[in-house]
């Protein structure tokens, strides 16, 4: 059933004033098929600040409403973290597995740069240090650069261990003890971030299920970690 017919305002002004978004910037680039959405939500507290993220969407519509999502999620993140600035989000329509290539970043780079530092940049999923060094090359405005060009590499293993503390502190209130220790975790995400939570889980000895959109990965790591179930 057609939800508009029934009254719902499904357009991109609609979603952006639900969830009080400052800019939304469509990106297209037809030589290197290039298609994302920049979303800027909030920057009260200073320039939009959240990383880019690369995923196969079942359509577009899904992937306006992730970015949208995420960006609203950065602004409140930076601004519980005490940070003078805010947040902003980036999807690339694709698969990062596919899709890659040195033009590609370097065009997103080019309308990264076209917003003059409203929207600062950095790795999400999908997305990795080599992807952030082309796209460096149209602008400044990105973060997260490799280490030998001044950056501060991979967000993965600190992101990983936010997570991790975070789960800790769940199971502290929860539990009245921080352990993990034969704790059942389901991982959704076998990636970057996810192999190094996976390894602090199995470090604390907790059973951990791991769940992938590529079948491989799981695999991948049940082999080293654990045994195949």
């Amino acid at each position: 059933m057609n939800t508009i017919a029934q009254g719902a305002d499904n357009s991109v002004f609609a979603q952006m004033s639900q969830m009080e978004h400052e800019q939304v910037v469509f990106c297209h680039d037809a030589n290197t098929g290039l298609k994302a959405i920049i979303a800027i939500h909030n920057t009260v507290l200073g320039p939009a600040a959240g990383g880019t993220r690369m995923w196969v969407y079942a359509h577009e519509a899904e992937a306006l409403r992730d970015v949208l999502r995420l960006s609203r999620g950065m602004t409140y993140k930076n601004a519980i973290a005490g940070l003078h600035i805010g947040g902003g989000k980036a999807v690339i329509i694709g698969n990062p597995r596919e899709h890659k290539s040195e033009m590609l970043f370097r065009a997103f780079g080019k309308f990264v740069n076209s917003l003059h530092g409203r929207y600062i940049t950095a790795e999400d999923v999908g997305i990795t240090t080599d992807d952030i060094e082309f796209m460096a090359l149209e602008t400044p405005f990105v973060a997260g650069k490799p280490e030998y060009q001044g950056g501060s590499g991979d967000p993965s293993p600190v992101t990983a261990y936010g997570v991790y503390m975070g789960m800790k502190a769940a199971v502290k209130k929860a539990y009245g003890s921080e352990s993990l220790s034969g704790k059942r975790v389901a991982v959704q995400g076998a990636g970057h971030v996810g192999e190094y939570l996976i390894e602090h889980l199995v470090k604390e000895n907790a059973t951990v299920f791991v769940s992938d959109y590529y079948e491989d990965a799981p695999q991948r790591w049940c082999k080293n970690m654990g045994p195949k179930e």
